[in-house]
C-alpha cells in the first residue's frame, strides 16, 4: 500500500484511484462497509481511501481529552489488510480545513488526486464548517466529471455503528460490544517500553506500552490476545494486560501491561498489538502485595479459561 500526504505533489501513477472517504477511526465495521462497496464497483482502478492526519477533531480542539481508537499507523495497517492499495492520508491543516465544499471537490478530489470516483457514508460531511452534505458532493461529482456512491450506514442492534459508540464501549469494560462493531477485536498497538520491572519482581514480567494519544478504555484487568509484530519473538501469544495507573505503587500515568502466557525473552522496542478480550476485573489497590500475587494468578487462571474458548 503506497501512502501519499499531499494532493498537490502526487505521481500521476497515484492518480485515477477509487477511494473511500472518511476519518475511518477504527475502521470498524461501517467504515469497512463503504470500503467494500467501493471493491465492488465495476471500475478498473485502484482501491483507495482518502483521509486525514491529525483527525479533524484534534486539529480544531488539540487540548481535548485523547479520542481516538488508533494511531494513525495502526489504521494504515488495518487498511492494508483490507486491501486498500492507496492510502490518501491528507494533512489536516489552516488550508485544507478553510477549503469550502466546492473548493475541496474541485481542489483536493478533481484537480489535485484527480480520483475516478467516490464512495462515502450517507452521513457524510466536508467542507469548511462541514458545510457539504453527501448529495451536495454527488451534485459535485456530476459538475467535475467524477462518479459519487453514497452508501447507507451500517447498524449494530438498532442502531448506527460509530467511532462513538464504540468508544462507549470500551471504556464502560465491553470489549465483546465493541468487537461487534469493529468486526475485529480493539488492539492497542505500539512499542514496547520499559517500566519499573514490578512484574518482574512479582514474578509477572509485563510487556509495557503507552495509550498516550488514544482513547483510554475501562481502567481494569483484561484477557488479551497479542500479536508481537517484529524481532526476533515475533508471533502470537496469549496473556493477560492491565489497563490504568496501577493503584497498588501509587499514582501513575496510565498504561497498559501485559503479561504474556508461556513466554520468556526480551521485547523491548518490538511492536505489539494488544487484542483486548473481555474485562476481568477493575483496578484495586490490595492490602498487600501476597493478595496482588494471589489476585494474578487467578487472573492469569481466568484468561486460560476465556481465551480457550476462542
Amino acid at each position: 500500500m503506497r501512502i501519499i500526504r499531499d494532493y498537490q505533489y502526487i505521481e500521476q501513477h497515484d492518480r485515477g484511484a477509487i477511494a473511500a472517504i472518511g476519518n475511518f477511526d477504527g475502521v470498524h465495521l461501517g467504515h469497512q462497509s463503504i470500503i467494500d462497496v467501493a471493491q465492488k464497483l465495476k471500475i478498473s482502478a485502484p482501491l483507495g481511501v482518502l483521509t486525514f492526519e491529525p483527525h479533524p477533531r484534534e486539529y480544531f480542539s488539540p487540548g481535548a481529552p485523547a479520542f481516538r481508537l488508533m494511531s494513525a499507523t495502526a489504521r494504515a495497517s488495518r487498511l492494508a489488510k483490507l486491501g486498500v492499495k492507496r492510502l490518501y492520508e491528507l494533512n489536516f491543516n489552516k488550508s485544507l480545513a478553510s477549503l469550502t465544499p466546492s473548493e475541496f471537490a474541485t481542489k483536493v478530489i478533481h484537480q489535485g488526486l484527480g480520483l475516478s470516483h467516490v464512495v462515502i457514508g450517507s452521513d457524510f460531511c466536508f467542507g469548511k464548517a462541514r458545510a457539504g452534505t453527501a448529495e451536495d458532493l454527488k451534485k459535485l461529482g456530476v459538475e467535475l466529471g467524477f462518479g459519487v456512491t453514497i452508501s447507507e450506514l451500517i447498524k449494530s442492534n438498532g442502531s448506527a455503528v460509530s467511532s462513538t459508540a464504540i468508544r462507549k464501549a470500551l471504556s464502560e469494560g465491553r470489549p465483546h460490544d465493541a468487537a461487534e462493531m469493529l468486526g475485529h477485536w480493539h488492539r492497542i498497538e505500539g512499542p514496547v517500553i520499559r517500566g519499573e520491572q514490578r512484574g518482574r519482581q512479582l514474578g509477572f514480567p509485563t510487556a509495557n506500552m503507552s495509550i498516550n494519544g488514544i482513547h483510554r478504555p475501562g481502567f481494569g484487568v483484561y484477557a488479551v490476545l497479542v500479536d508481537v509484530l517484529n524481532g526476533s519473538h515475533k508471533g502470537n501469544y496469549q496473556g493477560v494486560a492491565s489497563v490504568g495507573i496501577r493503584p497498588m505503587f501509587g499514582n501513575n500515568q496510565p498504561n497498559i501491561e501485559t503479561f504474556l502466557f508461556d513466554f520468556s525473552g526480551d521485547l523491548y522496542g518490538a511492536t505489539m498489538s494488544v487484542g483486548l478480550i473481555a474485562f476481568l476485573r477493575p483496578e484495586k489497590k490490595f492490602d498487600d502485595i501476597d493478595h496482588l500475587i494471589i489476585q494474578m494468578n487467578d487472573d492469569c487462571k481466568e484468561s486460560h479459561k476465556i481465551l480457550n474458548l476462542i
